[in-house]
């Protein structure tokens, strides 16, 4: 299977990253941070990018301000370089961010009710079931993703089974040999769901 991928969605930041707080700073782009579940301290060097205003925002919380944002970690930004979230201190982020694995929704076998499986990132299963993984090989990991539409144009499919995008007068027609109706990640999602009952498991997505 394809290597876990990051959707820059910055969901886990908002969640735990709130107990992440900067002690102090060293020089430049040098912080000292505390781990609020643990009472650790670390050391984290700010991307350039992003180290005036993370200065600014510190500077302004040892005078009384808040410290970062309220919705989640104060390292966590906006892409600069695309949609999403990225992490302003990514290459020297702390433990408890390296072993975090994000998973978007739960596998449980429906007889046992215990958990065999996480659907992670861009949906790759994380499984040690065998069954489970040769399910995810066989039959879902085939599912066409979501496309991307070109404004204001519609999606088509025909008989010979090329299917795309017939888009405005003059504009590119986006085209692929599938013959299966594209998806959105919650219809995806819904696919899933259908397809691991069928085998006796069960699929709860986490929001």
């Amino acid at each position: 299977m394809a290597g876990f991928v990051c959707d820059g969605c910055g969901k886990c930041c908002t969640s735990f990253g709130k107990l992440i707080r900067i002690e102090r700073q060293l020089i430049g782009q040098d912080y000292f941070c505390r781990d609020g579940t643990t009472g650790e301290l670390f050391q984290v060097h700010v991307l350039p990018e992003f180290a005036d205003e993370i200065e600014e925002e510190f500077e302004s919380a040892d005078s009384g301000g808040p410290q970062g944002s309220s919705k989640g970690c104060t390292f966590l930004r906006k892409n600069p370089g695309g949609s999403g979230y990225t992490c302003a201190v990514h290459p020297t982020r702390p433990a408890i961010c390296r072993n975090f694995t994000c998973y978007r929704m739960l596998v449980f076998h429906g007889a046992s009710g215990e958990v065999r499986g996480k659907v992670i990132g861009s949906r790759e299963l994380r499984s040690d079931d065998a069954v489970l993984n040769a399910i995810w090989k066989n039959e879902i990991a085939s599912l066409p993703p979501a496309p991307v539409m070109p404004h204001g144009a519609t999606y088509i499919s025909g008989d010979s089974g090329v299917s795309g995008f017939s888009g405005r007068p003059g504009s590119r027609v986006q085209a692929g040999i599938t013959g299966a109706e594209p998806v959105g990640d919650r219809e995806w999602f819904g696919q899933v769901q259908k397809i691991l009952a069928s085998h006796g498991y069960r699929g709860d997505l986490v929001e």
